[in-house]
């Protein structure tokens, strides 16, 4: 598939403008200088996306959300921990389209809100707690069924618009990296709920690109991981080429820099907050795109890029974190 066929078969999926593309690509001499040479390093400011603070999430959900607009969906539904990212991006977007935003957040409700517990409440979201992750997706399943009952239209979207169709959104974003540079040799980013690497596979096999799409794990084994990419790429791939239209790009997922759980920082996450922040004035967030410039500072370091190959760290956002 040429780009241009790619750019055909996505416009046939409706978007809400949330995003106004394409976000910066930035070199990082300083950071390569400090880790001792080796590939040019680039990075995808998915940081510097203005709605809502940004990130990943807003990429999904202009897919997303224009599915829910064109069912007349009313309310969104999704979940997420107390600080998710992308629980405050669906309450955005609920408030920009004028939907109401249910969300479902495993934890306690916290005496004062921060961060993203603080955007949501600012937001107008309705905020429900669970006990436990897998609580979640029963208890939307609960909200739905209550709203269908009182007349209302919700919509439910899974953890981090992990679908086939919030997936277009990195499909797209892939594009626009071509606009903007060469194919490099490698993207390392962060990988949680999966969505944002499936598209970015999914894209490099539809194209047939050399491309190696790199996931450090913020949580789950690399084959839990790499089964649910799998999974979404192929719904990708069904949605945009058919089959047959598949290149050789693998399912790459690094699960070697979760240390003890999924928001815990480690050792190594806090010296790559440090040394984005004092080399190249980019902050990372404690529970994703530190630990996914971890996995990429460790790989530098040894050597595991040749000094002539082109490296891009797709900053995914979630930078209200620091401010938990």
């Amino acid at each position: 598939m040429t780009p241009d066929a790619l750019r055909d078969a996505l416009a046939r999926h409706p978007q809400i403008p949330f995003l106004h593309a394409p976000t910066p690509v930035e070199a990082m001499p300083r950071l390569r200088a400090a880790l001792g040479g080796g590939p040019t390093l680039l990075v995808k400011r998915d940081d510097a996306i203005a709605f809502g603070f940004g990130g990943n999430k807003v990429r999904k959900l202009a897919f997303v959300a224009a599915r829910a607009q064109a069912e007349r969906a009313d309310t969104l539904i999704t979940a997420g921990g107390v600080q998710s990212n992308h629980a405050r991006a669906t309450a955005a977007a609920a408030a920009k389209l004028g939907m109401r935003a249910v969300l479902v957040a495993n934890g306690a409700a916290p005496e004062k809100p921060t961060a993203n517990a603080l955007l949501d409440r600012l937001l107008g979201a309705e905020i429900a707690y669970v006990a436990a992750r897998d609580e979640r997706a029963p208890k939307m399943a609960e909200i739905a069924d209550r709203l269908r009952g009182d007349g209302r239209r919700p919509f439910v979207i899974p953890i981090g618009a992990s679908t086939p169709l919030g997936a277009l959104g990195y499909a797209a974003a892939l594009l626009e990296l071509l606009d903007q540079i060469p194919p490099p040799d490698a993207i390392v980013h962060s990988t949680s709920s999966g969505g944002t690497q499936a598209g970015l596979v999914a894209a490099c096999r539809l194209l047939d690109l050399p491309t190696r799409v790199i996931g450090v794990s913020a949580d789950e084994s690399s084959s839990a991981l790499e089964s649910t990419i799998a999974a979404i790429v192929d719904g990708v791939v069904g949605m945009l080429g058919g089959p047959g239209a598949r290149g050789a790009a693998a399912i790459e997922v690094d699960d070697g820099f979760v240390g003890e759980g999924y928001g815990m920082p480690t050792a190594a996450s806090r010296e790559a907050i440090d040394l984005a922040a004092r080399m190249e004035a980019m902050f990372l967030d404690p529970t994703y795109t530190a630990k996914a410039m971890a996995g990429l500072i460790a790989r530098v370091r040894a050597r595991a890029f040749a000094d002539g190959e082109t490296v891009v760290f797709w900053h995914t956002g979630g930078q209200v974190g620091l401010f938990a």
